[in-house]
């Protein structure tokens, strides 16, 4: 059986690394946990971002030998439970650095905020708990 508190990778491909990093970190908090530059052209840049006591993280792909795009849905979702209101600040803070709120559903827009970062994938901020989720 697999442990559950096994670390989760989400990993997807960026058109500007440079403008995701500043999305995800000056505008939501995250740290920059590793970082490597392609050094052949069967390789690509990556990006580790996240919080450095949390158990999972988000990796970023890119660069000139990137041989796929982003391509994200409308159900392509991060959502970050916080457990308290949305701050309006923190939603201003990642506008300021390249996001885009939108609306995203019913359900989320009731319960928190939606944000579009630099290559069109949606973070969902939830006032909710993951405990009352249903």
């Amino acid at each position: 059986m697999i442990d559950p508190a096994v670390a989760v990778r989400l990993a997807r491909p960026s058109r500007d690394l440079a403008a995701a990093e500043r999305f995800y970190v000056y505008g939501l908090g995250f740290d920059v946990l590793y970082r490597a530059a392609a050094e052949s052209p069967d390789e690509h840049d990556l990006i580790m971002l996240g919080w450095p006591r949390a158990s999972w993280h988000l990796e970023l792909v890119g660069g000139p030998h990137l041989k796929v795009s982003p391509s994200p849905t409308t159900e392509d979702l991060l959502v970050l439970y916080l457990s308290a209101p949305v701050d309006d600040s923190l939603v201003a803070r990642l506008e300021n650095a390249g996001g885009r709120r939108i609306a995203q559903n019913a359900y989320w827009d009731r319960w928190g905020a939606t944000v579009e970062d630099p290559d069109g994938y949606r973070l969902v901020l939830s006032s909710r708990t993951w405990s009352n989720v249903t």
